[in-house]
């Protein structure tokens, strides 16, 4: 098995003769010339992990690729004229090689923000991409695509993720939020009480109160 890293949380898992790329989605490069894929696999509908925009040239460029998703990243796509074949955990998919799905939910960003379908991939049962969840499948795992940085995880909470997997190996996935402070600054905004204004201050700014 090889596994190549497209930033953030895509993944080109290549085993035997199955290319499958998971998550390609808006903060990863570099996937957009692949050729040869046997599936593209989406873990759930947020733009990080979903690029509705890029998708269409990268489906095009591989007719013999299944692009299968969670069901509400098939309704996402439908509205796009984009067809998807939605999963739930407990499938079993085959590629070129077997894919089992686990999940089912998002984390919890925040209760007042509406949790979303996600499902985790376990890829020629070695490789488990679990997405925006801290999915534990009742299997063994190998390889780990470990969450690094995102609103709905501490660093704490990785780590015992790591530990109660045990893999043999963890590859860190869903980094590129440490670059993107913005990402947190909107969430801060949408949660933030009424009379609160957030002023983001950039280094060597000041504000007068």
């Amino acid at each position: 098995m090889r596994l190549t890293k497209f930033e953030h949380s895509c993944v080109l898992v290549e085993d035997g003769d199955a290319r499958v790329l998971i998550d390609p989605g808006g903060f990863s490069h570099g996937f957009e010339t692949l050729t040869g894929l046997t599936a593209v696999l989406v873990t759930h509908q947020h733009p990080d992990h979903l690029d509705v925009g890029r998708l269409p040239a990268l489906l095009a460029a591989n007719p013999d690729a299944t692009l299968y998703t969670d069901g509400g990243s098939a309704a996402v796509l439908a509205e796009s004229g984009i067809a998807a074949t939605g999963v739930q955990p407990g499938e079993r998919l085959h590629v070129g090689t077997g894919i089992d799905v686990f999940g089912g939910q998002h984390a919890v960003i925040h209760p007042d923000v509406p949790v979303i379908p996600n499902v985790a991939y376990l890829i020629g049962g070695r490789f488990l991409h679990p997405g925006d969840s801290f999915t534990i499948p009742d299997v063994d795992v190998e390889i780990l695509g470990l969450p690094t940085a995102a609103p709905w995880l501490k660093l704490s909470e990785s780590a015992d993720y790591l530990r109660a997997l045990t893999p043999n190996v963890a590859v860190p996935i869903h980094e590129a939020l440490l670059a993107a402070p913005d990402f947190f600054y909107n969430l801060y905004e949408k949660l933030a009480p009424e009379e609160t204004e957030l002023r983001v201050l950039a280094p060597g700014g000041a504000f007068e109160a």
